[in-house]
């Protein structure tokens, strides 16, 4: 008796596929793949469609598992580092060479300023919770992160205890969370859900000028190199009442004016957020007098990413005076009465081993350094990110040193006058500090007497382990 077999080629004798066909179809379907994926990839490269598209795909696809994973951890972002020193809160105090009065500081373990004396002593403090002010259907962020990553960035103390606020959310992008304005007992008065980071300043009439980002996807002529969507910058001003009156596209205010061609020196990491501007100042009248380069009503800007300084003309939106200059990933320029500039310069100390940083005054109209600090051996200066300083009335410097959670003031000669460490830490051992976003000393007799009374706090902060 004779079998015969199925052709290799056909279907077996129960009608399903051969082993060859199913190993056919398969290459097949792979083959079919690896075309798509090529043919995906030259569209990335060239720029057609949906080749962006699948980059920005990709992309956020990228930001959305960093968010929910890298950064699920707060104490593995950069609002905590390891403490440089086991000490807490005043270490130096020296009257006789202090600017008298009290300070604010804001701590990234939590959304709440606080008002210190001397001595470290909190005499007043501000919280509110982001949570507690926004939610995705009243127009806030839309997946924000949690309220451990969220805290107070700048803040603005009026003389009945008032206080204007910035939020920002580590790990995030956009990373400005909003603005608040709360009373002296925390209670909200108004908040500006626009995606406000770094600074705001406020103006003679009560205006506040404050910086906000977003993605743009729009190709300028001249920066297609740039990545599309990009982080871009705008200047917000808002009524004293936390009402939008104007809005300002800042790297258009700069590609449209004669010093364009320092978008031409964006590096490569900075593709998706060109400018990166941490600085906004009004320019009033006492700062107008002796600076040459700007005028009453115009505001300074600086655009960290382009390791540059500006003045905007609100009125024109543009860009009237920018300059370089021996400074890197600067923060804070601060326009002083005789003319000069005060910033924080975080990666110009080339004269180490003292650290990484330093601050300076420069004249803007010869470039010259006429005075820095940049620490010592045994006390660097040393932060990578955020950090900021005041000229106080009696020639001190009050400088933050941010990821240092650190402020000290320092003698024109170079003493230190008075230092503080953040009290706060945390992490599995207790080991990491949180860092101090913002400082600034005030002036008494221009507050209400009773926001200088010491309240109970100081005794939590000295013995809190957690945000």
């Amino acid at each position: 008796m004779s079998v015969n077999y199925p052709d290799p080629g056909s279907e077996n004798a129960e009608g399903a596929p051969s082993r060859l066909d199913r190993l056919f179809h398969t290459a097949f379907l792979a083959a079919l793949a690896l075309l798509i994926f090529l043919a995906g990839s030259l569209l990335t490269v060239v720029g057609y469609p949906p080749g962006p598209q699948i980059t920005r795909a990709y992309e956020g696809g990228r930001a959305l598992y960093a968010k929910r994973t890298g950064y699920k951890d707060v104490y593995r972002t950069d609002l905590w580092y390891p403490e440089r020193s086991k000490d807490k809160g005043v270490t130096v105090k020296r009257p006789d060479l202090m600017q008298d009065g009290p300070t604010i500081y804001l701590s990234g373990s939590e959304p709440t300023a606080f008002l210190i004396d001397a001595d470290g002593n909190v005499l007043h403090s501000w919280t509110k919770r982001f949570s507690e002010i926004w939610s995705p259907e009243a127009g806030g962020v839309q997946e924000p992160q949690p309220d451990s990553h969220v805290y107070f960035r700048q803040t603005h103390i009026f003389p009945n205890g008032d206080l204007i606020a910035i939020y920002e959310g580590v790990g995030d992008t956009p990373y400005g969370y909003g603005v608040v304005k709360l009373d002296r007992d925390s209670n909200v008065i108004w908040s500006y859900p626009g995606h406000a980071h770094h600074q705001f300043d406020i103006g003679p009439d009560g205006n506040i000028y404050v910086l906000t980002h977003e993605f743009m996807d729009d190709e300028i002529g001249g920066f297609a190199h740039l990545d599309r969507p990009r982080l871009e910058d705008f200047l917000v001003v808002l009524s004293p009442d936390g009402k939008e009156l104007k809005k300002i596209r800042l790297f258009t205010a700069l590609a449209d004016s004669e010093f364009r061609q320092m978008l031409y020196t964006v590096s490569s990491f900075g593709l998706g957020d060109p400018t990166h501007t941490n600085t906004v100042e009004f320019i009033d009248g006492e700062a107008a007098a002796n600076f040459p380069f700007g005028e009453e009503g115009q505001v300074l800007l600086s655009f960290r990413g382009l390791s540059a300084i500006a003045v905007l003309d609100t009125e024109a939106e543009r860009i009237t005076w920018a300059t370089n200059g021996p400074w890197l990933g600067q923060h804070d320029p601060d326009i002083l009465p005789n003319g000069n500039i005060l910033m924080f310069d975080n990666f110009g100390n080339f004269d180490r081993p003292n650290g990484f940083s330093r601050v300076i005054e420069l004249d803007p109209k010869t470039m010259e350094i006429v005075w820095q600090y940049a620490g010592t051996a045994q006390s660097p200066l040393d932060s990578r990110i955020r950090s900021d300083q005041q000229r106080l009335k009696n020639g001190n410097t009050l400088i933050t040193e941010s990821n240092g959670g650190r402020m000290i003031e320092v003698t024109p000669e170079g003493e230190i006058a008075w230092e503080f460490i953040n009290p706060v830490r945390g992490g599995p051992d207790g080991s990491l500090i949180p860092i101090i976003a913002w400082t600034e000393r005030l002036d008494p007799s221009a507050f209400d007497p009773e926001l200088l009374q010491p309240e109970q706090r100081q005794a939590e902060l000295q013995t809190e382990t957690s945000p």
